[in-house]
């Protein structure tokens, strides 16, 4: 029988700050990690050979970065490291875990820190499965990880700070941006300032972004509603079409389209390990529920960094450690009270600065109900808008996991990651229900796709 652990899940700022408070306590976390490298997305490393410097791949937060990039290489003897490794299920108080051995192997754990991360949050449009059209995710591994862009001429559509670091960071690599098409309207980030002001520092930079689009001649549309994504099924994409707050439609020649609102965080392991749930209204999703210092619903899981709420890295970091001590005092270690009050406190000032987020760039989740019925809602199924709204009206299938059922979305490779908060809204709106009562899609292992030839690994 293998012996119970402190098992760690990502190797991103929260993932890193977690070990780092742990070893420092006397332990040996194992860390498992889904990449090849440490440093999680937004801190994602260049392979070996490139050589962009670390102020071209993460501009304002180089320095952030190396020093998190240096902190795991100092970590690396005193941890059970397992990099490309995927935790794909969580039962009976294991971790599963499949490495590049193709090997399943349920490991036993006594706490369980997961520090999943987050992806791209997508409200489907007309086109939006044509070749060429990535998440603003994709597009900014594509560039940090193999240094090129997604297409000669770029349109980037959504809303969120994300739209404008990526579109700014291809500029920097001298790629050509076509537009930066934001769904927000520019009164709302008025509106949110006193929130935005909890962190000035970040504000700031966003603030820097917009204007470094601007003086490299990027045309920025603001409050513009979503259209079409045209082109042919040869070429992939070929335009991208919006209508302007005054009513008129523009047209953006394009390449490739990046597509993104904000992000969701990565749930999925947490509600395999049984975690409670809630409804958050602020932004239209459901979150695991934890208290102040990352404790979930059940005992020994633990939740931290932006796979339980999105604060970005540094409020990833300080949930990463306060996570890390939660457990060391669970389990009768010595704590000083006064550092978990400080990242307490940090982190209610992160996190109202993401309040500020959401307001000043809404989900729009009223372009749902005016998706065209020939609208792919799940590019893994290729199933339509208007399959869905008969699901959801026809045949009483407005929960969501029954309208799955019916209808086959979230049912592919991404397992609803693309689709699942979009098919949500388009069911509400067709039934006329309120979305907390549509419900979330549930978390099904595999988590991932797993090798064909995966096997159980000797005991």
């Amino acid at each position: 029988m293998v012996e119970s652990r402190i098992i760690v899940v990502g190797a991103g700022p929260a993932g890193v700050r977690a070990a780092e408070a742990l070893v420092q306590a006397g332990k040996r976390p194992m860390v498992i990690d889904e990449e090849r490298r440490d440093g999680g997305q937004i801190y994602r490393r260049q392979p070996a050979g490139f050589r962009r410097s670390t102020a071209d791949l993460y501009g304002s937060e180089a320095e952030r970065a190396v020093t998190l990039h240096k902190t795991f290489e100092c970590l690396k003897d005193k941890i059970d490291y397992r990099p490309e490794t995927l935790a794909w299920n969580v039962s009976d108080d294991r971790l599963h875990v499949v490495g590049d051995n193709a090997q399943s192997e349920p490991l036993p754990f006594k706490a369980l820190i997961i520090a999943s991360g987050a992806t791209d949050r997508l409200m489907p449009l007309r086109g939006w499965n044509r070749a060429g059209v990535y998440s603003l995710g994709g597009a900014q591994i594509a560039l940090k990880a193999q240094a090129c862009a997604i297409g000669r001429q770029v349109a980037f559509l959504g809303s969120g700070p994300l739209l404008y670091l990526v579109a700014s960071q291809y500029v920097k690599a001298g790629a050509s941006v076509a537009a930066v098409l934001d769904t927000s309207p520019y009164r709302r980030r008025v509106q949110a300032l006193p929130k935005l002001l909890a962190r000035p520092d970040a504000l700031l930079k966003g603030i820097a972004l917009s204007r470094h689009l601007k003086r490299s001649g990027v045309k920025v549309l603001t409050g513009v509603t979503p259209l079409e994504i045209g082109g042919d099924s040869e070429g992939g994409v070929g335009s991208v079409a919006v209508r302007l707050p005054n009513g008129k439609t523009e047209t953006i020649a394009c390449d490739a389209v990046g597509l993104g609102y904000h992000l969701r965080p990565e749930t999925q392991l947490a509600d395999l390990a049984r975690c409670a749930f809630r409804f958050d209204e602020e932004t239209r999703q459901w979150l695991p529920e934890l208290d102040e210092h990352g404790r979930s619903s059940v005992d020994g899981v633990y939740l931290a960094g932006d796979g339980s709420r999105v604060l970005g890295a540094d409020g990833a970091e300080a949930a990463g450690r306060l996570a890390a001590l939660a457990v060391l005092k669970d389990n009768g270690h010595a704590v000083a009270p006064g550092e978990m009050v400080r990242l307490v406190r940090q982190i209610a000032r992160i996190d109202r600065f993401r309040q500020g987020l959401a307001e000043a760039f809404p989900w729009p989740h009223d372009v749902a109900a005016g998706l065209s019925d020939d609208t792919v809602i799940c590019r893994c199924e290729t199933v339509t808008v208007g399959e869905l709204r008969e699901v959801a009206c026809d045949k009483g299938a407005s929960e969501l996991n029954r309208a799955k059922a019916f209808s086959r979305v979230g049912m592919g490779r991404c397992q609803g990651r693309y689709c699942g908060h979009a098919a949500a809204e388009v069911v509400a709106a067709a039934a006329d229900i309120p979305l907390e009562q549509v419900g979330r899609l549930r978390g099904q292992a595999p988590v991932k796709p797993l090798p064909i030839a995966t096997g159980r690994a000797r005991p």
